[in-house]
């Protein structure tokens, strides 16, 4: 059986609350035997470190710390220590999800920008890579990355972009993960990016619950339909499933140190 790694999933969020062990049982089944769950906020975060901090059977669990740009508004800066604890628990790999989102703009820009340059610094300190989230904000977003830079890597999480977005975003040392939205025919940008993504800088995904790719689309997702990512990025870059599979894992195993 194939192996692989889900790098981006959120399982503290309700939509698992009444079947997460057969989800992770499926997981399990479908080969995947290690998934990143991801934190929106401090109490998000202290979810993901929770489940993070379980045995499961045929599944190994970690966790990342951070403050989505939706939720931006509402993080209160005397919280900072309390995440920053979070970020240096062995259990936690990853300092974020963080970014910018001008699609929704749930949170104020300005606000957004301050709280992504302060992860960014943080990256610094603590150790841990980035894992960023972009929605209509890639010049935002690459400004401040130049600013500040990456001082211990980070990925792009379910990449939007096109092959210019792509270039960009390597250019800054990136890694680039690709979600369920690879499997989407309209999604012609994207799908002409993943081949530009070099072997040592790509991930895999599902950012379940959303996103469910095809055949799986309107769906709750869940870690186990990375499989059909994995196949889809296979499709789209003339490699077989098991290569794509295994530098994902090896880069993801790299990346955050798992």
């Amino acid at each position: 059986m194939t192996r692989l790694i889900d790098s981006h999933a959120h399982l503290d969020f309700d939509k698992f609350d009444e079947d997460r062990p057969d989800v992770l049982a499926r997981a399990a089944a479908a080969g995947v035997d290690t998934i990143l769950t991801i934190g929106t906020d401090l109490a998000s975060s202290r979810r993901a470190l929770a489940l993070a901090s379980k045995a499961y059977e045929g599944v190994r669990i970690f966790a990342s710390a951070g403050v989505h740009p939706h939720q931006a508004d509402a993080f209160d800066d005397a919280h900072w220590l309390d995440l920053t604890a979070l970020f240096i628990h062995p259990r936690v790999k990853a300092v974020g999800e963080t970014g910018l989102d001008y699609y929704y703009d749930f949170s104020d820009r300005g606000r957004q920008q301050v709280l992504f340059k302060r992860h960014l610094e943080l990256c610094g300190e603590v150790g841990r890579p980035i894992v960023v989230h972009i929605r209509d904000a890639f010049e935002d977003t690459w400004r401040l990355v130049e600013a500040v830079g990456l001082p211990a890597g980070g990925v792009v999480h379910c990449f939007t972009g096109g092959p210019a977005e792509c270039e960009k975003a390597l250019s800054l040392g990136f890694h680039i993960s690709i979600s369920g939205i690879a499997t989407f025919k309209n999604a012609k940008e994207l799908r002409a990016a993943v081949a530009l993504i070099p072997d040592d800088r790509l991930l895999v995904e599902t950012d379940s619950p959303f996103l469910a790719p095809v055949p799986h689309r309107g769906k709750r997702n869940e870690p186990a339909f990375v499989a059909e990512v994995a196949r889809e990025v296979a499709v789209l870059r003339g490699q077989p499933l098991e290569h794509v599979a295994r530098i994902a894992r090896e880069n993801t195993q790299r990346l955050f140190g798992l």
